[in-house]
């Protein structure tokens, strides 16, 4: 049931972690854009926090421009996948994370998130929108068009070879090779993995009967580590295809897939991402600051790119110590302010959040607090 709807939006290199420096602002939380303190009061210390690989080059613009206005706080940011994030979330570990999905309702309502202080809710914030590419490499070719039961079917392996018929019926002058087909996927918990299943199940319900699942359904295909697994092993081996975050696809050059909604052929954009929030509702039954939204991937609206990620910062409303939420909740106003974003979409090609989903964020920021 759809809630709210926002205002259409404008329009990675692995690490094993990311330390720069910035200075929050006392528990008030800084001053969005600036990251500085609303009273003047600086804080040192360091928070460590971990997840996503998919938005691993935004976090470094936004820790970058943090660090720009402030220099007396670290902040690390493991990119070690969304599902590992969580976990670490969940046992305390981290105070906040990245996550290519939100919590479940399932997981919010068992609650047990060992980063927060006793009995605290979480929040949810939709900060980083960026297309999933479909890559793939194959000799020859430099561009496909595919349906969603296409691909599909090349990822659930009932289409094997590069010249079946379902994929030279949307390539008609394309000389596609007698080639085996390999398709790659992530071997991690990911959230790329489970927006991209989620598509699949959505669009092509009759020949991808999986439900959409961070963890990889099959045990056909080639398994690869993170972003960068998928993306070197697509890169280095012809005949594969598989899917990454936009921007990863667009820094190592490879080949993408524009992907058939209604009558047109729509190549992965910042604004084609945003036009398919633009239409999806927030989760029904989440508290004000969990803005979990559900995205429809099945719309057929011009210029429209189904296959979004939406990656999230995930953190407690309530914190036991003082500096720790200071710290999370300034940093996280950064990463929502109009500067923050642009800064991601100038290093990572994300689609900047608008002003009618930045004050939502903004409130739910607001609710970051010391128990």
């Amino acid at each position: 049931m759809k809630i709210t709807r926002f205002a259409q939006l404008g329009a990675l290199t692995a690490v094993a972690a990311l330390a720069l420096a910035g200075c929050a602002a006392n528990e008030g939380g800084g001053t969005a854009g600036t990251g500085g303190s609303d009273a003047g009061t600086a804080l040192s210390g360091e928070v460590a926090s971990g997840g996503a690989s998919s938005q691993e080059v935004a976090v470094q613009a936004w820790t970058a421009g943090f660090q720009t206005a402030n220099s007396g706080v670290t902040i690390t940011y493991d990119p070690s996948g969304s599902g590992a994030g969580r976990e670490s979330f969940q046992a305390g570990a981290f105070p906040f994370i990245g996550s290519d999905r939100a919590f479940n309702d399932e997981e919010v309502a068992a609650g047990g998130f060992g980063a927060c202080a006793d009995g605290s809710g979480i929040v949810e914030l939709p900060t980083y929108i960026s297309p999933i590419a479909v890559i793939f490499n194959l000799e020859g070719v430099d561009s496909l068009n595919l349906d969603a039961a296409t691909v599909a079917g090349l990822f659930a392996g009932t289409i094997t070879k590069w010249n079946d018929p379902a994929v030279a019926a949307t390539n008609p002058g394309v000389n596609l090779p007698d080639l085996a087909v390999t398709p790659v996927h992530r071997q991690d918990d990911s959230g790329t993995t489970q927006n991209f299943t989620d598509y699949l199940f959505q669009a092509a319900p009759s020949v991808w009967t999986s439900e959409a699942d961070g963890e990889w359904p099959l045990s056909s295909g080639e398994a690869a580590n993170g972003t960068s697994g998928v993306v070197s092993a697509v890169s280095s081996a012809n005949g594969t295809i598989g899917y990454a975050d936009a921007s990863r696809a667009a820094e190592e050059g490879l080949k993408t897939v524009a992907i058939k909604v209604g009558e047109e052929f729509v190549s992965y954009s910042p604004e084609a991402a945003a036009k398919i929030v633009d239409e999806s509702p927030f989760v029904e039954g989440r508290a004000d600051g969990d803005l979990a939204i559900e995205l429809e991937r099945t719309s057929q609206e011009a210029g429209v790119y189904p296959i979004v990620l939406i990656s999230y910062m995930i953190a407690c409303e309530q914190y036991s110590d003082t500096d720790t939420a200071s710290i999370v909740k300034s940093f996280l106003q950064y990463v929502a302010s109009e500067e923050g974003q642009t800064a991601a979409a100038d290093a990572a090609g994300s689609a900047p959040i608008s002003d009618s989903l930045r004050e939502r964020v903004n409130s739910a920021i607001d609710l970051i607090v010391t128990q």
